[in-house]
């Protein structure tokens, strides 16, 4: 009996440390939701029919850390599509199949300024400026190997599966609207064909971006994928790599000076770290070597970020020290 107490004890001991430790963070993130849930500036996006069913008060922060703890508050289990949060990681799904050198030549790396439907190109390559704007992602869809759609898309979603630790699944309501109402993209496309940034399967290539952006995520997901960059490729709790480590800074610092459209710039004065967002309201944020953290909520702002993702990552950084440039000593003050 004395043995079985003792081990009681430990455990009992454990847990509670466990709870105390994780306090400080979800008592953080529980503040944050409660403050900005009341905020109901931005609408939610319209453009692609489907997302305008969207529920405007649906709110969720996440934050995993590269050792696997999770802190969370809010609607972090709904479900929604991944839109552009896709673009970066199918970047480096490219560069591992055609490595730098290749896929330089079909899409830069140059911050464009420009909103993420431009259809402006490099003018001395004919280049899209990035993979982040959806020019680029569609030049670098067009980069994915497979004998037909259905092996391109197979191959799209291990790699999402690698990064989530679990299945997803393309919904396909939203894959229709957006075919339906992509005619802009459909442009982007041919236009690249005329370049020759694409190839002759165009219309494969514009049905898998289609899809890609159609791919069902939540709000945790979203955050171990980022804690997976963070850890320098390799899933936090899987252990799998989901990604080569080489090309890990690759995709970083596309996400640091594209990530966020055309307020890029800003963004990484005030928040300073490696992101991407979607209209479907999510935002994934790096933290490098130390967490991924990500938001949902759906109203956006006039350039497609979400407003309350916006508001909590710039508080998170400014009160946590953050930012990848800020001093060493400020980064401590968050403790998981």
């Amino acid at each position: 009996m004395t043995g079985e107490n003792t081990q009681s004890t430990e455990l009992e001991g454990l847990l509670k440390r466990m709870k105390s430790a994780a306090s400080p963070a979800r008592q953080i993130l529980r503040e944050l939701h409660a403050r900005y849930q009341p905020l109901t500036e931005g609408r939610v996006a319209d453009y692609i029919p489907e997302l305008a069913k969207a529920d405007p008060e649906w709110f969720g922060i996440s934050l995993v850390t590269v050792d696997g703890k999770i802190v969370e508050v809010g609607d972090t289990s709904q479900r929604f599509t991944i839109q552009s949060i896709s673009k970066p990681f199918v970047y480096g799904l490219a560069l591992e199949h055609h490595g730098r050198d290749h896929v330089l030549t079909k899409v830069g790396v140059e911050p464009s300024g420009d909103a993420f439907n431009s259809i402006i190109f490099d003018e001395r390559s004919n280049r899209p400026f990035n993979p982040m704007v959806n020019a680029g992602a569609i030049a670098t869809a067009g980069l994915l190997p497979g004998k037909d759609l259905t092996d391109r898309v197979n191959l799209l979603l291990d790699m999402f599966r690698r990064y989530t630790g679990s299945h997803v699944h393309i919904d396909p309501a939203v894959f229709l609207s957006e075919r339906s109402t992509g005619h802009r993209n459909r442009a982007i496309g041919h236009l690249m064909l005329n370049f020759g940034m694409i190839g002759e399967r165009v219309e494969e290539t514009l049905e898998l971006y289609f899809q890609q952006c159609s791919v069902l995520v939540n709000c945790h997901e979203l955050a171990m994928m980022a804690a997976t960059l963070a850890n320098q490729g390799v899933h936090p709790q899987t252990g799998q790599r989901a990604v080569a480590e080489e090309y890990v800074k690759d995709i970083l610092a596309v996400m640091y000076t594209c990530g966020m459209y055309d307020f890029a710039g800003e963004w990484a004065y005030s928040v300073g770290l490696p992101a991407k967002s979607g209209v479907s309201g999510g935002i994934l944020a790096v933290v490098p070597g130390r967490m991924g953290v990500a938001v949902f909520s759906p109203r956006l702002d006039p350039r497609g970020n979400s407003v309350r993702g916006i508001r909590v990552f710039q508080e998170l950084s400014r009160e946590f020290g953050l930012h990848i440039f800020g001093p060493e000593s400020s980064r401590n003050s968050l403790q998981i």
